[in-house]
């Protein structure tokens, strides 16, 4: 499988891995000039690249680098965003600030991971029942405790 990437402006960056075993691929923000993002404030940040599988039974997930999350509350405004092979346009990052100080966002710093997964597409059956199962219809905490 391969990952094509087109640099869409000057700055851009191809993602990189820290070390061959990294399961992600580091993202770099594209910007013309710092970018601040206050407390509680979401903000789009570039990425400069756009991307392309070779297959189009995988999707591209990115997640939050975990030390601007731990160190000043730097996450991914969705949690984890999710990006269809057959995607074209500009990868962004949509960033929210949950720490107590403005953080401030630098030219290609690494803002976010990209892990490449394998989709699976399973044909949908309307069906009248599910299978049985010992949990049943058991919600949150229904299997008890730690």
């Amino acid at each position: 499988m391969n990952l094509s990437i087109k640099l869409l402006r000057n700055g851009a960056k191809a993602p990189t891995r820290a070390t061959k075993d990294s399961a992600g691929y580091d993202i770099y923000a594209c910007l013309d000039s710092d970018v601040t993002i206050a407390p509680g404030q979401i903000m789009l940040i570039p990425s400069g690249i756009s991307i392309a599988p070779s297959s189009g039974d995988v999707a591209i997930l990115i997640y939050a680098r975990s030390s601007l999350a731990s160190k000043h509350g730097i996450a991914l405004a969705n949690s984890v965003g999710v990006i269809d092979a057959d995607y074209r346009g500009e990868i962004k990052i949509p960033l929210i600030n949950l720490g107590q100080l403005p953080y401030t966002i630098s030219a290609s710093q690494r803002i976010a991971q990209l892990v490449v997964t394998p989709i699976l597409h399973p044909q949908i059956d309307i069906v009248d029942e599910l299978p049985k199962t010992a949990r049943g219809e058991g919600g949150f905490g229904s299997t008890g405790k730690l």
